[in-house]
This record gives structure tokens, C-alpha cells and sequence, in this order.
């Protein structure tokens, strides 16, 4: 009989073996069996912990959340256009750590308060800027949902770095388009480079809320 002992199983130890496994098995075969038998546990030993899938997902982007925040610590010397930059590339570098990271994140409610403190320090950081309260908070969130989407559409085409899904293969659109010129050109801007494509319009979106509250 073997006297190794297992780790205990928690909540924690259940969200970084999910987010191992996403990136084998993307979100679709991110299963509650599937993570059981990863950890060597009965699947129901899982609803101790999480009542289902959707309360996992929740920690997952929870955890996901806590390992950016260790990477990206806040400046109190930023401007506030380098906060929005700043954070939103932090994001999105985060979600395309994982294979369907965008989709985990999106509409997950975090399970405790691990943005409390970077989320107060950004509103503060904006409103002393000039903004008001809600316009900081429609800047913030403006960028976040921008952001959400793009890395969403993004791993849509490319769902791990390098590893583009068929049908996305830039020449062939071109040659299937040919006779829409413009429209056959634009799959090069659309689905390659996408670190500079995200760049350009994220500034673009930064530019539109400077412009529209007259703050630069």
C-alpha cells in the first residue's frame, strides 16, 4: 500500500489544475470529470468546493486575475492613458496564456476581493486626473470590454500563440477574395500582427475617451 500523501484538496489546488488542463483540452472539454481525474478524485468530490462548472470558471478567473496582478504593479507616476495601457496589455497578455483564457474571464464574477485594491487605486488615479467618478468608470470598463473582445476574437483564429485554426490562413483568403481587392488585402491587417493591431486601437479607444470628455 502506498503511504505517499496526496495534497488536500481545495478550491486553490482545483483552479490551477483547470487552468493546466485548458490549454490541452480548451473550454469545451474543460469538464468536471475531466479535472476529477487529473487530480485522481471522484468527480463529486469536486461539488465540496464548487457547486458547478460556472463556480469554477469564477475561481479560475480569479486566479488568472491574482497571477497578472503579481506581474504588473501599479504606478503611481503613470498618466492616466499609461494606466489604461498598462493594465489592458496586462490583460490581454494574461488571457492569451491560456487556450480560451478570453472566454473564462468574460462574464466570470470573482470570488473574493483580489481587484478591490488595483480597481480603487485606477478610479483614484482617473478621477484625479479629471474625470468624474462615472466617467473614470466608463473609461475603465471601456477599454476592459474592448479588450475582452479582441483577445475573444483573437484566440478565435489562434487559439494558443503560433497555433492558428484552419481556415484562417491569410493567403487563402486573399485567393478566395480576389475579386473584392480591398476586402482580400484587409485579412492581413485583420488576422496577423495582432500585437500591433491591438496596440493601434487600443490608442485608438483611449483617444476617443480623451476626446470625449475633454481630458487629455
Amino acid at each position: 500500500m502506498s503511504t505517499e500523501r496526496r495534497a488536500p484538496l481545495d478550491r486553490r489546488r482545483v483552479a490551477d489544475t483547470a487552468l493546466r488542463l485548458l490549454n490541452e483540452v480548451g473550454l469545451d472539454g474543460l469538464t468536471l470529470r475531466a479535472i476529477a481525474k487529473e487530480l485522481d478524485v471522484k468527480a463529486p468530490a469536486l461539488y465540496w468546493h464548487f457547486k458547478d462548472k460556472q463556480a469554477l470558471l469564477d475561481e479560475m478567473a480569479t486566479e488568472m486575475y491574482r497571477r497578472m496582478l503579481a506581474g504588473t504593479p501599479l504606478d503611481p507616476a503613470d498618466t492616466w492613458r499609461e494606466l489604461l495601457r498598462k493594465t489592458n496589455h496586462a490583460l490581454r497578455t494574461s488571457l492569451l496564456g491560456y487556450r480560451d483564457g478570453a472566454k473564462v474571464f468574460s462574464g466570470s464574477r470573482f470570488t473574493g476581493a483580489v481587484h478591490a485594491e488595483q480597481m480603487e487605486e485606477s478610479l483614484r488615479l482617473l478621477t484625479a486626473a479629471g474625470f468624474t467618478l462615472a466617467q473614470a468608470v466608463r473609461a475603465a470598463t471601456t477599454t476592459y470590454m474592448f479588450t475582452l473582445g479582441f483577445v475573444i476574437e483573437q484566440q478565435g483564429a489562434e487559439p494558443l500563440p503560433g497555433l492558428r485554426r484552419e481556415g484562417f490562413d491569410v493567403d487563402e483568403r486573399a485567393r478566395m477574395l480576389a475579386a473584392y481587392p480591398l476586402t482580400a488585402a484587409a485579412g492581413a491587417e485583420i488576422f496577423a500582427d495582432y500585437e500591433q493591431h491591438y496596440g493601434e486601437a487600443l490608442d485608438l479607444v483611449i483617444a476617443g475617451i480623451a476626446a470625449a470628455y475633454g481630458i487629455g
